[in-house]
């Protein structure tokens, strides 16, 4: 521990305390200038005191102020509070509870303005259910591993007779680090403590690419409103939102565009992508709204929901376990598969990295099985006559 006076002129901070007397008058005749830039010191304005002392084998520093003996006084005070293992930071950790945090979180005008505001508060929810009224401090990693133990042995509701996904349980996770991370910039907290949680392996790659006959099936299988919209995410690989919301002002039927703004888009970055000719000519035929500039309609007005009147679609056309998501990954495999080039097609659905547009495209048996293999001068043979030209080669 040692009290540190600040040089007016070039900032060092200089130890004024030594360990014994002697040490102590004679440090303080070499503390009469500064050291760095010959400033003197004993008689200047402006100084500024600091102590230092270290917590847990580290080092940390205060600024007091142009006070030595409030300076004094704390330095005193700190070792006080040392040697009896109390705490010498106000930690706000140590006394806001999870579900105060949730609270004020849940509060925030920009949080709420989130499209995915629903899915926060159903996070909040079950890391209340676990945590309860857990001090922010007491929530360690430790515990956050055991947090997603116990979730992942938990039945889903979604899907009977299976437990709870691990993309789940690292969404919860995240809502948690963010509230935190949101904290500390509000001054709330000190730091987030939980930033080093493990995500847990997720193994969430869709394996279902429908064929032609399959998707006509489904088509075909679809309500009268929601089967343009289908259509549309199966040639084109828009987003579900990106359809469902879409308005006339970003369709350019005559140079053949759909326009969409950075607001509209999941990357905050605006896209042009290219009408395919079956859609251009379904929304040629499409009627227009009286009331509203949405394309997409049902008994002439919006709507906002359709998951339902899609999964109904896919029991009748006898496809199981496929999303509307899944036609995404559909448009895009195709896509690849009629020799577009790769960055043609990320420009056109939106992707920024290579690593995300592999998980859209699967290589399945059937284009494995057309692979071109490098023909070679030597004949084929039987494996006698491989052999023979090996040893004859090595002779």
């Amino acid at each position: 521990m040692a009290l540190l006076q600040e040089c007016p002129q070039c900032k060092k901070r200089l130890s004024l305390k030594s360990q014994n007397e002697a040490e102590e008058e004679k440090v303080s005749k070499v503390r009469d200038r500064c050291p760095s830039c010959g400033f003197k010191l004993k008689k200047a304005s402006g100084k500024v005191y600091w102590i230092e002392y270290y917590i847990n084998g580290r080092r940390k520093r205060e600024r007091i102020g142009p006070n030595k003996e409030a300076a004094e006084q704390r330095l005193r005070e700190v070792l006080k509070l040392r040697t009896e293992e109390r705490f010498i930071d106000k930690d706000p950790a140590a006394r806001l509870t999870l579900g105060e945090l949730s609270q004020w979180y849940l509060n925030l005008p920009e949080v709420k303005a989130k499209d995915s505001y629903p899915r926060d508060t159903h996070f909040v929810s079950h890391l209340l259910r676990l945590f309860g009224e857990t001090k922010i401090k007491d929530i360690t990693p430790g515990k956050c591993e055991s947090y997603q133990k116990i979730r992942l042995s938990e039945p889903s509701p979604r899907h009977p007779g299976e437990n709870i996904r691990p993309c789940t349980v690292n969404k919860e996770i995240a809502c948690l680090k963010t509230m935190l991370y949101r904290a500390v910039r509000h001054c709330k907290l000190n730091h987030n403590h939980l930033e080093r949680v493990k995500r847990l392996a997720e193994n969430n790659v869709r394996m279902k690419i429908l064929t032609e006959d399959e998707f006509n099936c489904l088509l075909s299988s679809c309500d009268t409103h929601i089967r343009p919209i289908v259509l549309m995410a199966y040639r084109m690989g828009m987003r579900y939102s990106e359809i469902l919301f879409l308005i006339w002002r970003e369709v350019d039927l005559k140079k053949g565009f759909i326009r969409l703004s950075a607001e509209r888009t999941k990357t905050d970055s605006p896209r042009n992508i290219p009408i395919h000719p079956e859609v251009k000519a379904m929304l040629e035929s499409l009627p227009r709204g009286l009331h509203t500039d949405r394309v997409f309609l049902r008994n002439g007005q919006p709507f906002d929901w359709m998951k339902h009147s899609f999964k109904s679609a896919c029991r009748r056309a006898s496809i199981n376990n496929f999303t509307f998501h899944d036609l995404r990954h559909c448009a895009l495999n195709n896509l690849r598969k009629a020799g577009n080039d790769f960055f043609q097609v990320m420009a056109l659905s939106g992707h920024k990295t290579m690593s995300c547009f592999k998980r859209y495209n699967l290589v399945t048996e059937e284009e494995l099985s057309q692979i071109k293999w490098p023909s070679h001068d030597r004949k084929v043979g039987t494996m006698d006559t491989y052999m023979d030209t090996q040893e004859t080669a090595t002779l």
